[in-house]
């Protein structure tokens, strides 16, 4: 494999890297010896997943010979080498200020990406290189678990209840062999993927989850969903030490979202409702069996059971201020003759809460009311959830939770409980010096919150559950408590503070790279916008404003589902689908959207003239049929004598990144509209105003997008992910046709990556051709059918 040097680093490349490779990986070296942080874009099919591993990796084996060389060089003294001083061997790092004295201090790569299936790539591209270091991968026990009665439980957080239960008491052989199998060579040397995991697991009869826990400590790299970083519980659950580390956020156009929901909730009248139904239950069957005379020993206070160690008090506790009349006639009195409990106190948290809740004064209008993000202590004050009590509530809702890990039926669905308890753990992740309501160093973290209290849209649905449920879930329409993170710096700046030494975000569509850096909050001294490794006759991009009837096209709110639009769309996307060989590929900014259009066209015969070009394949809203279909559609593209096909997606659905439609699969892209965000929704309301307040007082030095400008790259990002998906690689090529009339006057925000706003050309009713003998060839395709 070719070697090149950058920046006095010896990188070894699959092959001669590009201009544009060699940029981007100078770039992430600039980061690495700096211990500063990277937005680096590249368009997809630029390699940069390949120019990222092995940059990473040459650099770490840098720093290895370079401590090697030093000890040699000190073990000598000198007498094999007089006349060359001991500062010249392999001191680069100290040089820069970097006290890497040892092998133990090579700071570990942390390689995150959104889902496990893009991991899965990654590694893949790993065993294409010529480094082989020590590799794991992170996973849920939903993902790894192998034992079968944890694996059919119904839920996340129940899988990891019953598994914490067979851990404790050793009754879980896969797990009882992790210690003497991990250090064997066909489980601790391959580089395994989340799948090969699973299968060397279950070949060697040993957990994939805590095997993978015990890989990490020695591993090189570590790769796991970036959701894995930013959520705070999911770090502590993974035992992820952060501190001297680089961490490496690929298909980091996703990271903005993920950072405000890992910090973010919405709690339902259900999630209350079913966690008190589980809470009476505890306490009849307690109850019940302390008249029998014979209490569950599971929650004898003095049980050495790893199940509930908890007095009757406490659970009572959990619900209401007193005791239910009704178990105080079934037998509440005997439990105090038999002194096994006190009186519980008048302490509330269920029943107060949901009580609180209810109590704030909705408009008639059902839009809700938005307080500060300090409101939310005030609120959980007055259920006693303070972060005093905070410890012992965690403690005994977890408890609870564990108990009845395992059990069938619909009242033991603990749901509810572990929503709150995380819950708890989210609004109470600050220091009480830092959060406390009034406390001056408290206010940067609170204003990046708001509480939005709104009726329970989904009251219906809910009482249409079973019978099982409706004692407490459907009594009445509730409130859902919403509390939002409106600040993607809130979750970078915990990174900072536990210790990363480098942070690298990277994607094909971070443009514009200026304000996506502004967004995160935190220093971003390297940027880099890499132009394609392609040329500039691989790709035509095109605006298409007008149908070949001469309406023009828009997905604007008052025009998308208009007759003379849907049916000129329509029109438009047969003649395209007419020209473009193979598959073709149909971005809608929604799902209803996708959907009415569809409907549209079926009912006047529309899609069947499209059917007859290329059949039509649909992205299902559900993630368990979609892999059925998308592998339909490769197969129609495929099959002998085929016409191609067409795939109808949405813009950030599950087509949108991620899979591979290089080549054949995807010869053309068309995005049908600009995907806003719902601009009536709450949550989007509340985000740009809370960006123009921000702006206003001129925080962080001004450093803030204004609301508009941030609701418009919310689309120019969603579009340019859509755009992604037609070149694939050095000798891939492809059309762009972005049939919105916006489009052609760009509107303020709207930026595509380098590649694209170089070619891009407005052309209303001729798409000239402009691809090389066999190759795409597009011309007239806006004349009439």
């Amino acid at each position: 494999m070719p070697k090149i040097v950058l920046n006095g680093v010896t990188v070894d490349f699959p092959f001669q890297p590009y201009k544009c490779q060699q940029e981007y990986m100078t770039k992430v070296l600039e980061c690495l010896q700096q211990k500063v942080n990277g937005i680096l874009e590249s368009p997809t099919g630029t390699g940069k997943t390949l120019c990222l591993l092995c940059t990473t990796l040459a650099w770490r084996e840098h720093l290895r010979d370079g401590i090697s060389a030093r000890k040699i060089a000190e073990r000598a003294q000198g007498e094999l080498f007089p006349d060359r001083a001991l500062s010249s061997w392999g001191n680069a790092a100290a040089a820069a200020g970097d006290p890497i004295a040892c092998y133990t201090d090579i700071p570990k790569i942390i390689y995150a990406s959104r889902t496990h299936s893009q991991l899965t790539q990654v590694i893949n591209e790993l065993r294409n290189t010529s480094y082989r270091p020590k590799v794991c991968v992170l996973g849920s026990r939903e993902q790894l678990c192998i034992h079968p009665e944890v694996k059919k439980q119904e839920s996340n957080h129940l899988q990891i209840h019953l598994c914490r239960k067979k851990v404790a008491s050793r009754s879980c052989h896969f797990y009882n062999n992790v210690e003497e199998k991990s250090l064997e060579q066909e489980l601790a040397s391959p580089i395994l993927d989340i799948e090969d995991l699973v299968k060397s697991g279950s070949k060697h009869r040993v957990c994939p989850y805590y095997l993978s826990r015990n890989l990490k400590q020695q591993a090189d790299i570590i790769f796991m969903p970036y959701n894995y970083l930013l959520d705070a519980k999911s770090r502590r659950a993974h035992n992820i030490d952060l501190k001297g580390t680089v961490v490496i956020f690929d298909e980091a156009h996703n990271v903005e979202k993920m950072c405000e929901e890992s910090a973010s909730f919405d709690l339902t009248p259900h999630d209350l409702a079913s966690g008190l139904d589980v809470i009476d239950q505890v306490l009849e069957e307690q109850t019940k069996a302390a008249q029998q005379g014979e209490p569950h020993p599971e929650f004898s206070a003095d049980s050495p059971s790893p199940g509930l160690n908890m007095e009757l008090e406490d659970i009572a506790k959990l619900k209401s201020k007193c005791c239910p009349p009704r178990l105080l006639a079934a037998g509440w009195g005997l439990l105090l003759a038999r002194r096994w409990v006190t009186p519980p106190r008048p302490t509330v948290i269920l029943l107060r809460l949901e009580g609180a809740i209810d109590a704030v004064e909705l408009p008639g209008d059902d839009s809700g009311v938005t307080k500060p993000g300090s409101y939310i202590f005030e609120l959980f004050a007055e259920a006693q959830i303070t972060f005093q009590t905070k410890g012992c509530i965690l403690d005994s809702l977890d408890q609870i939770i564990q108990h009845l890990a395992g059990r069938a039926g619909v009242f033991t669905n603990t749901a509810g409980l572990q929503k709150l308890a995380d819950i708890i753990q989210i609004v109470f992740s600050v220091d009480p010096s830092e959060g406390s309501p009034g406390s001056p160093a408290g206010l940067g973290a609170l204003q990046s919150y708001k509480v939005h209290i709104h009726p329970d849209a989904g009251h219906r649905r809910t009482a249409q559950r079973s019978d099982a449920w409706s004692t407490t879930a459907a009594r009445k329409r509730g409130k859902v408590l919403s509390y939002w993170c409106f600040s993607p710096g809130h979750s970078m700046h915990e990174l900072v503070r536990q210790g990363v030494r480098s942070l690298i975000l990277t994607s094909g569509t971070l443009a514009p790279v200026s304000s996506f850096a502004l967004e995160m909050q935190i220093p971003f001294p390297v940027c880099l916008e890499n132009p394609h490794i392609i040329d500039k006759h691989q790709i035509w991009v095109g605006v298409v404003p007008r149908g070949p009837d001469g309406a023009q096209l828009s997905s604007a709110f008052d025009r998308r589902f208009s007759e003379e639009c849907l049916s000129s769309l329509g029109k438009a996307l047969g003649n395209i689908a007419r020209v473009v060989p193979y598959g073709l590929l149909i971005f809608f900014p929604s799902y209803p959207v996708m959907e009415k259009s569809l409907e549209f066209w079926r009912a006047r015969d529309l899609a069947r003239k499209m059917e007859a070009l290329k059949p039509l394949f649909v992205e299902p809203r559900s993630k368990g049929s979609f892999s059925e279909t998308i592998s339909a559609y490769y197969a129609r593209v495929a099959a002998p004598g085929s016409t191609g096909a067409t795939f109808l997606a949405v813009c950030r659905g599950k087509a949108s990144e991620g899979l591979d439609f290089s080549d054949t699969n995807g010869r053309g892209v068309i995005v049908t509209g600009l995907p806003y965000p719902p601009r009536m929704d709450p949550r989007v309301v509340l985000k740009m105003q809370f960006l123009d307040e921000m702006k206003g007082q001129g925080g962080a030095g001004g450093q803030f997008l204004s609301g508009q400008e941030w609701y418009r790259q919310q689309a120019s990002r969603a579009v340019n992910q859509a755009i992604g998906r037609v070149i694939r690689h050095r000798q891939d090529y492809g059309a762009v046709f972005l049939c919105d009339h916006r489009c052609q006057r760009r509107p303020p925000g709207l930026q595509h990556p380098v590649c694209v706003e170089k070619m891009l050309s407005a052309r209303p009713s001729r798409l000239a051709p402009s691809s090389p003998p066999g190759k795409l060839r597009v011309w007239t395709c806006m004349s009439p059918a």
